[in-house]
């Protein structure tokens, strides 16, 4: 008896090449974001780690005091998530304008250009703990680089500040992160700016453009499909930010680098209170839903108007 070897329709061949990697995906995202919201429900602290199903139901409570800005869990969650506007809001504009800067800079040919380019990207290639911790020994108030360079060479400072304690861990904070950031931008807008012809600068030279009216008039123009999503992304990448803070300043941040990603692991793992640091993580998933749902809405709009 002869067998028929199974052959897949032509239709139905992508669905299954697809299925492995649909699989992981359900495994490694989806599967954990279900427990995460299932344990947001209740009240789960160290006392049923062995088994966290046992933990009683906590209905909306951990929501409740989450967003009860007049308790002190409220009041700490509001003003870390503040800090953490302002953190994105700097992070994201001074990354996007060093890497606009810099790609327009590299757009012409000269010679050490590849080189140069090769050492823009060298902190985006670079494991982020070695980076962030080298910045950390780079930051000791004493024995740091920058307390050298600003006190003992350049005499700007009076005194030798603290820059992982206190205010300045916010200006340490967001130089790290920009610091860190910036060659994406640099990559994602090298690329763009390669389909935007030369013809357009060559006919607006003609016409008497300078440089300032074609960045102006062409190339900003042209790149705005690609800082649509460039934003995006760095906004996401920014506000979820847990390596970059965890690494330099430790478990504990300082009141005024204390990010949402630092305090919700605060409010898990150090005072031992999972379902309330789940329930703090599944807003912070509704912001994020929510403020990339209009992001996308308001620019599908404008692009559907012009």
């Amino acid at each position: 008896m002869i067998r028929k070897r199974f052959s897949p329709r032509r239709g139905t061949l992508p669905y299954l090449l697809l299925l492995p990697a649909l699989v992981l995906e359900l495994l490694i995202h989806l599967v954990p974001m279900v427990v995460g919201i299932v344990m947001s429900f209740k009240q789960l602290t160290q006392f049923f780690l062995r088994d966290w199903t046992a933990a009683p139901w906590a209905g909306l409570a951990n929501y409740r005091m989450a967003v009860d800005f007049h308790a002190p869990v409220g009041r700490a969650l509001l003003h870390s998530f503040w800090v953490t506007c302002a953190f994105t809001v700097l992070a994201v504009g001074l990354s996007w304008l060093l890497g606009t800067v810099a790609a327009i800079m590299m757009q012409d040919t000269f010679r050490g250009r590849g080189l140069l380019r090769a050492l823009f990207l060298l902190p985006y290639a670079l494991p982020v703990y070695a980076a962030v911790i080298t910045w950390s020994f780079m930051f000791q108030r004493d024995t740091g680089l920058i307390n050298h360079l600003l006190h003992d060479q350049l005499h700007l400072v009076d005194d030798k500040p603290f820059w992982l304690l206190g205010d300045n861990s916010f200006t340490a904070l967001v130089t790290v992160s920009v610091w860190r950031s910036w060659p994406f931008a640099f990559l994602t807008l090298t690329a763009g700016l390669q389909n935007i012809p030369r013809e357009l600068y060559e006919a607006s030279a003609l016409d008497g453009a300078g440089v300032w009216q074609q960045i102006r008039r062409i190339t900003l123009p042209s790149l705005r499909p690609v800082n649509l999503v460039l934003v995006l992304v760095l906004f996401l990448w920014t506000f979820n930010d847990f390596n970059t803070p965890y690494i330099l300043f430790g478990r504990s941040a300082p009141e005024a680098a204390d990010l949402v990603s630092v305090h919700i692991y605060q409010s898990s793992f150090v005072t031992w209170n999972f379902g309330a640091g789940s329930a703090m993580s599944v807003l912070l998933l509704l912001f994020l839903l929510l403020v990339t749902s209009g992001y996308l809405l308001l620019t599908s709009r404008r692009r559907d108007a012009r």
